[in-house]
């Protein structure tokens, strides 16, 4: 039951991929991620809310929003920092890279769950998951004079720095989860740490705001208009929230029961890379597909091997 969720959540998580990369395409990337951190509590709230004056309808339901103590809530806010904080570099990262290069390098995060599972909880490597992790790192050098071509440098390049620094910010949410959905409520980890982050960005978004408005003062007399630029409005928020909603809940809810491995949802959750490749390259019409699609499978093979390492 728990690989159906997986794999179902890595075909969602794809498509979050791609509608964020259409939502932050020229547009605010903390505007976008205030907004994603809004609809996905919105989206929650109803349970939250049954949850709170009709318990006794939701009790025993999928979707229950459960109690937390104050300590538990401390832990949900933590995880809030980490994710928000790795979000952040992720939406920057893919709106300066072409998602075909990004996509496939955030699909590597695995192999750093696994390094730090074996750092932190202690796990020995076996063959298969070196294997796995040694062709997901050439497969990152290769990845880097494809890049090269399309005049990105991975070694001086801003965004590559944010990819990795999400990277490997979500290994350590990984590794939180995997902890924290052994002892907390799955849902009330859902709701409350996306609803986490709505406060967390409310005083970055007021800041960010009072200084678009300063740009847009200076700007009036030329315009002739004084405007707060920087945001369009698009569909594709409310998509990639819903998306991730879905993914998250599928991903908790595997993680939530008791045979599931944290080793194998991960590089199979990863695998829904695939998505977003694919439009890259029949909508977006990116570059050096071939090349690309050699390496994909070679991140997707790397992947294979720490799943076959970790059954």
């Amino acid at each position: 039951m728990w690989l159906l969720c997986t794999v179902a959540s890595a075909l969602l998580l794809g498509g979050y991929e791609v509608f964020k990369k259409m939502a932050v395409r020229g547009n605010s990337v903390l505007t976008v991620l205030f907004l994603t951190s809004v609809c996905c509590t919105l989206a929650f709230f109803p349970a939250f809310l049954l949850s709170r004056f009709c318990p006794d309808m939701m009790s025993g339901s999928l979707l229950y929003v459960g109690q937390l103590s104050g300590v538990e809530h401390f832990y949900v806010l933590l995880k809030s920092c980490i994710v928000l904080l790795s979000w952040t570099l992720a939406y920057y990262a893919i709106k300066g890279l072409p998602i075909t290069i990004a996509a496939p390098i955030k699909a590597t995060q695995p192999m750093f769950v696994l390094v730090g599972a074996f750092i932190v909880f202690g796990e020995r490597m076996n063959a298969w998951q070196w294997t796995g992790a040694i062709v997901a790192l050439t497969c990152l050098v290769f990845y880097s004079r494809v890049g090269e071509k399309e005049g990105i440098s991975f070694a001086h390049n801003k965004w590559i720095w944010c990819l990795l620094a999400a990277i490997l910010t979500g290994a350590v949410s990984g590794l939180y989860d995997k902890y924290m959905m052994r002892r907390f409520d799955r849902m009330a980890v859902q709701f409350w740490y996306t609803a986490y982050q709505i406060f967390l960005m409310i005083p970055v978004m007021f800041f960010y705001i009072r200084h678009q408005r300063k740009l847009a003062a200076k700007q009036a007399p030329v315009n002739g208009i004084a405007s707060l630029g920087g945001f369009q409005w698009r569909w594709s928020i409310v998509l990639l929230s819903l998306f991730l909603c879905a993914s998250d809940f599928l991903y908790f809810y595997a993680l939530s029961i008791p045979d599931s491995l944290i080793s194998v949802v991960s590089p199979i959750r990863r695998s829904g890379v695939i998505v977003p490749f694919l439009a890259g390259a029949f909508f977006l019409k990116e570059k050096n597909i071939k090349e690309k699609a050699l390496l994909l499978l070679g991140v997707l093979l790397g992947i294979l091997c720490l799943y076959f390492g970790s059954m």
